[in-house]
């Protein structure tokens, strides 16, 4: 059995037999590629996502250089967030410049039509899927998840420490507004997302890049009945839907209770111990520490193996890293990640 990569991203996705598992990368168009940065020279980043032409060009980018099997398109998370009136700027990161702090301000948040906020998006979306149409590559989809935009969003910046002062003063003196902010922030996410499904996505990725700065209880109380209701408010009947969370081996068995079709976990977590709490309940996608890109091809090659044999616990198993490619990372460790992953064809 030989697979095209869309059958095979999607059948591992929903747990069906494939013949190996396919291979893409969080933060596959970016600085470490020499063809991005000439793409992007003189460019800001939000001008870059905002420029269809340069916005297909780089997305397309790891298909031909890496061996990537998906295309994920070229954006941010705080792309939607343009759309909600709060002042935002990329400095290089994101900069916020009315900080959330009352219910007035969460009441006033804009819930925008995207296609007409930000119709760059859906005309990138449907520029990359006629594209990939005749090579049968998987298109993804992404949105940043409430919890992770609200640290932003009441911070003002990112916070470096992870620790985020302001965010949990809020938890403790203020919970009736933070659960306003991510139930806000959660219909802003599940429109976005079902507006890149109609613009042709074929699986969506959220991004919950900050979660698991939290423990268990006040992740359960707090964010799992949120991406719960993205995961059920998003049309599953037409695409995949895949939760990621960095750093947070302590909660993988929640993230399987969201109701994703996939869980993406971070390079801490054991895919071994993650296919025994999914139960069969959920794929896995993961989770090469992106650091292991720079070791030599041999090594990255083993790497590989070992991943896809405790990935063969799982339901279904989706190669990629345990975080997104770094600046530094060598252009040969992704080649090398994404020949090992084809390699495994032939290994049986």
């Amino acid at each position: 059995m030989t697979l095209d990569p869309t059958e095979r991203m999607l059948g591992a996705c929903r747990g069906e037999p494939v013949d190996r598992p396919p291979v893409w990368l969080m933060r596959q168009a970016g600085r470490y590629l020499p063809e991005y940065r000439a793409v992007r020279r003189g460019t800001t980043f939000l001008e870059m996502c905002a420029d269809v032409e340069k916005a297909v060009e780089v997305s397309l980018q790891p298909i031909r250089l890496v061996g990537s099997e998906a295309v994920v398109f070229f954006c941010d998370i705080f792309v939607p967030v343009l759309a909600m009136d709060v002042g935002l700027d990329f400095a290089p990161g994101p900069i916020v410049e009315r900080p959330i702090r009352t219910r007035e301000q969460v009441d006033a948040l804009a819930l925008p039509d995207f296609e007409h906020a930000v119709p760059y998006v859906f005309e990138i979306l449907q520029r990359l899927r006629a594209e990939l149409a005749a090579d049968r590559i998987p298109l993804i989809g992404f949105a940043g998840a409430p919890f992770t935009l609200a640290t932003y969003l009441v911070e003002g910046r990112g916070d470096p420490t992870r620790t985020f002062p302001r965010l949990r003063e809020l938890m403790d003196e203020q919970p009736e507004l933070l659960d306003a902010l991510l139930a806000r922030l959660a219909t802003m996410t599940i429109d976005y997302l079902n507006a890149q499904i109609d613009a042709g996505v074929q699986v969506v990725q959220l991004f919950d890049t900050w979660a698991g700065t939290l423990d268990e209880q006040t992740y359960r109380r707090l964010v799992l009945p949120v991406n719960r209701a993205i995961v059920e408010g998003v049309d599953r009947s037409r695409v995949p839907f895949i939760l990621y969370m960095n750093d947070a081996p302590h909660l993988v068995e929640m993230m399987v209770e969201s109701g994703a079709d996939v869980i993406s976990v971070g390079a801490s977590v054991d895919l071994g111990e993650a296919a025994r709490l999914a139960n069969g309940r959920a794929s896995l996608q993961g989770n090469l520490a992106p650091e292991e890109l720079a070791l030599p091809r041999e090594q990255i090659f083993e790497r590989v193996r070992a991943l896809a044999a405790a990935g063969r616990a799982a339901r279904g198993h989706i190669l990629n890293l345990g975080h997104g490619c770094l600046p530094e990372t060598p252009v040969e460790g992704v080649r090398a990640f994404t020949d090992a992953a084809r390699a495994l064809s032939a290994e049986g």
